[in-house]
């Protein structure tokens, strides 16, 4: 097998440019489609993370009677929208089901690897100069609390990290003033993962925009899969609204988007939308340090241009309706932390959402089709879309290109069963 495959990859955020950077280095001639201007969604509006440090999944224990209870409040930081709907329903049954404290442990060292290598091959794609220099800084991440409550949690979950390899140090409220001196912090203290990068999500983005055609990739906007034609165990073609295209290998990289593509294809893909919102701040806010803040469950991060705020997870289905309350309640949330701060109405009011994929169980899929033995699927990152980028577009390469793996994917089977 080998080199010169024809790759249609669908989807251009960060999984499915990260796809098409490797394979195009593997000497594979490939076309990008996504439906939209390629200038919003969650691979424009996270917190530009890169976090082993997040090796706690979504679905761990008491996640959902915290849903539950957060459902009926429409500005908690994790909302589940009552629905009868029967793919939210099975897949929070399936949420439910994985978040036991045996599953959270094994997905644990998983998640951490993923993230080390995706951490690395951040470093290696700047080193390399293919995006010029695009921001990237390794300053760590704090975990900020107001309450004995969640700095004991965190702590706990620092001794976890520790353990498994990862620099991480308890910081009172003197020592988060010397890390971050240019803010008054109202706080008892932090954790800070050394361990953790950061990003400005939509200038690598745009790089790599203006540098994979240069490549030879093709990258057609504004192009929407409406039909996927097979044959046996093969894909045979993908129409869209503008032409239809034959490839030796598809992937399917379209976020949250990907579990109606592989309905089309009787592949069953328990997947939610899990909506965040942002809020941009130009005026210098003397945030040096990213930091989650942990009561309100929200990221700050300094980007170049701007200070980002962003949190959230919304489970509504998909759709880009922007709650007015959810925006008040995250600048809300990063006045109660930072003396002095105060987000303007207008800049609220530029506020922008992304959807995430969520799996039941936090782990993402990667991994080749059990059908369709020329399709592979990379989506489901969750909170760890950004993270998880470059790993995922190098392993789906590695897939595609029949060469070893950089880390056993087994877990992340797309098909794999809750």
């Amino acid at each position: 097998m080998g080199k010169n495959k024809n790759v249609i990859i669908v989807g251009g955020g960060i999984v499915g440019l990260s796809s098409a950077y490797y394979l195009q280095k593997e000497g594979h001639n490939v076309t990008v489609l996504d439906k939209s201007e390629m200038n919003w969604g969650a691979s424009y509006v996270n917190a530009g993370y890169i976090t082993p440090s997040h090796i706690i999944p979504l679905a761990s224990p008491g996640m959902i009677s915290k849903g539950i209870k957060y459902m009926f409040n429409p500005v908690s930081p994790f909302y589940m929208k009552p629905r009868l709907d029967l793919d939210f329903m099975k897949w929070a049954w399936y949420f439910k089901k994985s978040s036991t404290t045996a599953k959270v442990k094994l997905a644990m060292p998983l998640i951490k690897n993923i993230n080390l290598l995706s951490r690395e091959l951040f470093e290696d794609i700047k080193n390399s100069g293919d995006l010029g220099d695009f921001h990237l800084e390794r300053k760590g991440l704090l975990m900020v609390y107001q309450t004995q409550k969640e700095g004991d949690h965190e702590m706990m979950v620092a001794r976890i990290a520790s353990d498994m390899g990862l620099e991480v140090t308890n910081l009172d409220s003197d020592g988060l003033n010397k890390v971050e001196p240019n803010v008054k912090f109202n706080a008892l203290g932090a954790v800070h993962y050394e361990c953790d990068g950061h990003t400005t999500p939509t200038q690598f983005m745009e790089r790599m925009i203006d540098y994979l055609p240069k490549c030879g990739v093709k990258i057609n906007k504004n192009e929407e899969v409406l039909d996927v034609s097979v044959n046996g165990n093969k894909i045979t073609e993908i129409k869209t609204n503008k032409a239809s295209y034959s490839a030796d290998e598809v992937v399917f990289a379209a976020g949250s988007w990907t579990s109606m593509l592989s309905k089309k294809m009787n592949i069953k893909l328990p997947l939610q939308a899990g909506k965040g919102y942002r809020i941009n701040v130009e005026s210098p806010t003397n945030i040096s340090m990213p930091a989650i803040l942990m009561e309100a469950k929200m990221a700050v991060t300094p980007m170049q241009g701007y200070t980002r705020f962003a949190g959230t997870m919304e489970f509504s289905g998909i759709n880009h309706t922007i709650r007015k309350k959810r925006v008040d309640a995250i600048a809300q949330g990063a006045e109660r932390y930072y003396e002095g701060l105060k987000i303007s109405e207008e800049d609220k009011s530029n506020a922008q959402c992304g959807l995430r994929p969520v799996t039941p169980d936090g782990l993402p899929y990667i991994g080749t089709s059990e059908q369709f033995e020329n399709l592979t699927l990379a989506t489901g990152h969750a909170m760890m879309g950004w993270s998880l980028g470059p790993a995922t577009g190098k392993l789906v390469t590695e897939l595609i290109s029949d060469k070893k793996l950089s880390m056993n994917i087994d877990s992340f089977a797309p098909e794999r069963r809750f």
